[in-house]
């Protein structure tokens, strides 16, 4: 349902529009009703109103200064002006305001109805434009190769969690679901023959080109007897491959084929990355099998483009491993392997585990743990911490050696220290002068003392953090409060102007305001106001109009507007009644 507030300053209209119209079949709701324009504006503050219907003529702001308010604050909302008046100034005025209808008094029910029923379909329009399925079909497709490499970029690059991974590739419409994964990495050997020559290609971006080349991926289903025709003549001139010396022409052409035989061997994706050809493998198999059909794979990849490409290459592969968050790592130690291919008498498949001695698994404090920690230390509950920090310490076994164990935990405490430093906390002050945290853990005679370490250090720090934060807090609405009982008497006193004073966002302003005070801004601005008005009409003699603007109203009328509707009575009557109680109490 859209949202409506009405605003005029007759209540009889106002009750008449509220009843005559049947509001629910339009598919409408009103959120609001208003007797001006500026309580309008600070109405709609509140309920963000989709229609505003409002009278053109109203005391303290009119419905033209509204509607230029709300186009301000909000484009996208409609604005209908009811009037009695028929000039033409009005009118061009409504036009050159983007006013979206414009109703003469008097009018029917039926008037207002049918102006509504035009208005909501005008506003589907809209929304169905913006969400044109075809339109946003189409520029999905169009897009679809670069969101696909720059998933594997991250992949390759980033720790993200299964389920974030896995929802993109969802949305990207790759299928990444594998028992185990692997990440080898294969490099050409062209010895000199391939000089790039100045072409278009060479001024694409690395990103640009891999959303070309996964593309040709999702498109590609030649047979296997096509293959040398493709590559023979894909040049255009009839110049075969093997003789052109365009060395990035043929990486693409190899490309091709690598992605040809992986998808073949149902290995998984290969694509083009920093001027590599990664092939990242999803283990369907597990197990022995699983390895097995991996080297397999490669291995026919390596002939394949040999066979027709006649340029030999190396594969660096690294270890397999058990979720997509580690292939991050896995392509670290497919770099790493590659690096051995300059050691003389070194296969041309070199496996990390092959070259490197491995022991019970390497103790990575990686990224996404190391995102998930900072997380919790800053913002998150004692509880988010603590299952955070199992995740973290379930990592090492009996089997890392002493020293690997002692390195990822000063891993750790790094990224706390961190985190303190990040939030303006001094580790000095949380533990004192002197304090050794890396030397402590050091001197600890086993692992479970150690992670109780850990754990003791995390807790307090983020103990400091979150007092911190609310101290930051309190110190920017108390510094808030006091500029506003300083200022209340200027008329232009505003958020803004408060949120200039205090150099933060409206938008951060506003949340933590109302949390600590339990009221918006707006609300207390009006809150200081009245209390300082009651006690100038208890203490002085000043007229109305005079004390209006020495508490910040530049109209009177609307101060005696504001001071009925908040304290219940008029400016004029509340005196009365104080002069009387003070008079009582003198008796007495």
């Amino acid at each position: 349902m859209y949202r409506v507030l009405l605003v005029d300053d007759e209540e009889d209209v106002r009750e008449g529009l509220v009843v005559e119209v049947d509001w629910e079949a339009l598919d409408l709701s009103i959120v609001g009703l208003a007797e001006n324009g500026r309580e309008a504006l600070e109405m709609a503050e509140r309920v963000d109103p989709d229609i505003v219907v409002t009278d053109i003529s109203m005391p303290f702001m009119d419905g033209l200064e509204l509607a230029k308010r709300l186009r301000e604050r909000n484009p996208l909302v409609k604005v209908v002006i009811l009037t009695g008046y028929d000039e033409f100034d009005y009118a061009r005025q409504a036009v050159s305001l983007s006013v979206d209808e414009y109703l003469l008094k008097p009018f029917s029910a039926g008037h207002l109805t049918e102006l509504l029923t035009r208005l909501r379909a005008q506003m589907e329009s809209e929304v169905a434009e913006r969400e044109n399925v075809q339109q946003l079909r189409d520029h999905y497709y169009t897009s679809l190769p670069l969101l696909q490499a720059d998933l594997m970029a991250t992949l390759l690059h980033r720790q993200k969690s299964p389920e974030y991974i896995h929802d993109k590739a969802k949305q990207c419409g790759l299928d990444l679901h594998g028992e185990r994964y692997g990440v080898s990495v294969l490099t050409l050997h062209m010895d000199g023959e391939g000089k790039k020559k100045p072409r278009r290609m060479q001024a694409e971006t690395s990103q640009a080109r891999n959303a070309e080349i996964v593309q040709q991926e999702v498109d590609r289903e030649p047979s296997g007897a096509e293959r040398q025709n493709t590559l023979e003549h894909r040049q255009g001139t009839g110049q075969s491959l093997l003789q052109s010396e365009d060395a990035e022409l043929k990486q693409f052409a190899a490309l091709n084929i690598a992605a040809e035989v992986w998808m073949e061997h149902g290995a998984g994706h290969a694509f083009m990355h920093q001027e590599t050809i990664v092939l990242l493998y999803m283990d369907r198999w597990g197990g022995a099998e699983g390895e097995k059909r991996q080297q397999q794979a490669l291995e026919n990849v390596m002939r394949s483009i040999n066979h027709y490409l006649r340029i030999p290459a190396t594969v660096g592969s690294g270890q397999i491993v058990n979720t997509l968050a580690g292939v991050k790592h896995a392509y670290e130690d497919a770099l790493l392997a590659l690096d051995y291919r300059l050691v003389p008498g070194t296969d041309p498949l070199i496996y990390i585990a092959d070259v490197e001695r491995q022991t019970a698994g390497k103790l990575r404090f990686d990224e996404l743990k190391q995102q998930t920690l900072t997380r919790c230390l800053k913002a998150g509950t004692q509880t988010e911490l603590e299952e955070a920090l199992e995740i973290i310490f379930r990592e090492i076994t009996v089997e890392h050696g002493r020293s690997d164990i002692q390195l990822y935990l000063i891993e750790v405490l790094t990224t706390v220290w961190k985190a303190a430093q990040a939030s303006g906390e001094a580790m000095e002050d949380i533990f004192g002068a002197g304090f050794q945290l890396y030397a402590d853990l050091f001197r600890l005679p086993g692992l479970s003392e150690a992670q109780n370490k850990v754990r003791e250090v995390c807790l307090l720090v983020q103990h400091r953090i979150a007092s911190g934060r609310q101290h930051v807090y309190k110190d920017i609405v108390e510094q808030a409060l006091s500029f506003t009982k300083e200022h209340y008497a200027d008329p232009d006193l505003s958020i803004q102007k408060v949120c200039g004073h205090l150099h933060i966002s409206s938008g951060y302003f506003c949340g933590i305001f109302k949390k600590e005070v339990q009221l918006t801004f707006l609300q207390y601005l009006m809150q200081i106001r009245m209390e300082a008005a009651k006690e100038l009409l208890r203490s002085t003699e000043l007229k109305s109009f005079e004390i209006a603007g020495q508490v910040g109203f530049a109209e009177p009328n609307y101060f005696s507007f504001c001071f009925k509707k908040h304290i219940g009575i008029s400016p004029k009557e509340y005196r009365k009644q104080a002069a009387l109680t003070a008079n009582e109490g003198s008796i007495r």
